[in-house]
């Protein structure tokens, strides 16, 4: 009678004790990531991969995963100072660091916002420091570098572009009027938007077509700095520049350079061709958000409501499309070194895949940052949480990853994804 009560009490101790080591295994089993889990692994990735200390900027790609080799890729000073591959630097993965500098720079406004965590003063210093540097290393006044040779932190390739300045004067405004920045850091801001729009106003003129031209001078044979007499989604950047140094100067000759514009540009901005590509409509509310915070006639303020919420319907199919893009290609997909013809070329397959998650977050910014965000629905809001879930962060080399914490940060800033 012992022996059989003692089987049964072993029995029960091992039954115990396999029903806790299940409800051990059951209870560590890792929990699914939830969107904020892969934003804060893309902003961790962003740093560490993307962003270079010694310039303070962020590059385009990268053609490694192994740390260090990330951006080996990179021009060299010998290579920036004969213009190669090009006069843009174009494929070397440094012709958008200032593009990208005013989305990240916007986005941890946004961030900011949302969390008050003072870590990102820091954050935004840096990338604020990045901008700096592609406005003074050439010692040009006005001009703004795409990006910095990393190499020797100074070299600089001699042609820009209206979507550079677009960006980062977008991105300076927003962090002028931050609880971010110091006093002494709008101080800077203003001393640079100053600098961008002298430049413009001297060289924006009929003789040069409306150019900017390149740093030393010359045309740019492209168009891509050309101001003025431009297509549709072009026409509110030059007074754009000019009202934002005029906000963070007070100068007057800014504001009377903005009012010569701001009319005629309003209403060229409703003539946009149905080719345009979305990260013009992109660049096109980066414009006019600024425009609408400074502008004092109520009629051209609805005008350019108007204009946003247009350019927000727009980008509504790009979301979309990009999406359905993205089950056909590999996202985790690496480019090679340009030097041997592929990097960032339009005839290569990885152009697709750098550019199909750049756009999806493109996309849902553009409709967010409309006066009209609340038509932002919840098939568009699904498109964007799936466009952030579906990449491994570990494996991802596009810079499109910007966009995507700046759609995100939007989104939670104005209440329509929750924590």
């Amino acid at each position: 009678m012992t022996r059989i009560l003692n089987y049964s009490l072993i029995s029960l101790l091992i039954m115990t004790l396999g029903v806790s080591l299940y409800s051990c295994q059951k209870n560590t089993k890792p929990e699914k990531e939830s969107e904020l889990d892969k934003i804060n692994m893309a902003w961790k990735v962003t740093w560490e991969r993307f962003y270079h200390p010694k310039t303070n900027q962020f590059y385009d790609y990268l053609i490694s995963y192994e740390k260090g080799k990330e951006l080996s890729h990179l021009p060299t000073a010998e290579e920036v100072s004969r213009l190669y591959p090009n006069d843009c630097g174009y494929g070397t993965g440094m012709e958008d660091c200032m593009i990208s500098a005013g989305v990240m720079l916007s986005m941890i406004v946004d961030k900011y916002d949302v969390t008050e965590n003072d870590d990102l003063r820091e954050y935004a210093h840096n990338v604020f420091k990045g901008i700096k540097l592609s406005a003074t290393a050439h010692n040009i006044h006005g001009f703004l570098a795409r990006g910095v040779c990393v190499e020797d932190g100074k070299s600089t390739y001699i042609c820009s572009s209206r979507d550079q300045y677009t960006h980062a004067v977008h991105g300076l405004w927003r962090y002028y009027h931050s609880p971010l920045s110091s006093s002494e850091t709008r101080i800077e801001i203003g001393e640079i938007l100053a600098a961008i729009a002298d430049r413009m106003e001297s060289f924006v003129i009929p003789t040069n077509d409306y150019s900017f031209m390149r740093a030393d001078g010359t045309p740019d044979i492209r168009g891509i700095s050309k101001m003025w007499n431009v297509k549709g989604h072009e026409a509110a950047r030059l007074p754009m520049i000019y009202a934002a140094a005029w906000d963070a100067t007070g100068e007057k000759k800014y504001y009377d350079l903005y009012r010569n514009y701001i009319e005629s540009s309003v209403e060229q901005s409703f003539n946009i061709e149905d080719i345009t590509p979305t990260y013009s409509f992109l660049q096109m509310q980066c414009s006019f958000e600024i425009l609408i915070a400074l502008e004092e006639n109520d009629e051209l303020k609805d005008k350019m409501k108007e204009i946003m919420k247009l350019t927000s319907d727009r980008a509504v199919n790009r979301a979309i499309n990009a999406h359905k893009n993205a089950p056909e290609l590999d996202l985790t997909m690496l480019t090679t070194d340009w030097r041997n013809g592929k990097g960032l070329d339009s005839k290569e397959d990885y152009r697709k895949v750098w550019y199909c998650v750049r756009e999806s977050g493109e996309a849902a910014l553009t409709q967010l940052m409309s006066t009209n965000y609340k038509a932002f629905n919840e098939n568009q809001k699904s498109l964007l949480l799936r466009a952030i879930m579906r990449l491994d962060y570990k494996k991802v080399s596009t810079s499109g990853i910007f966009y995507l914490q700046g759609a995100y940060w939007k989104a939670r800033k104005h209440q329509i994804i929750q924590e």
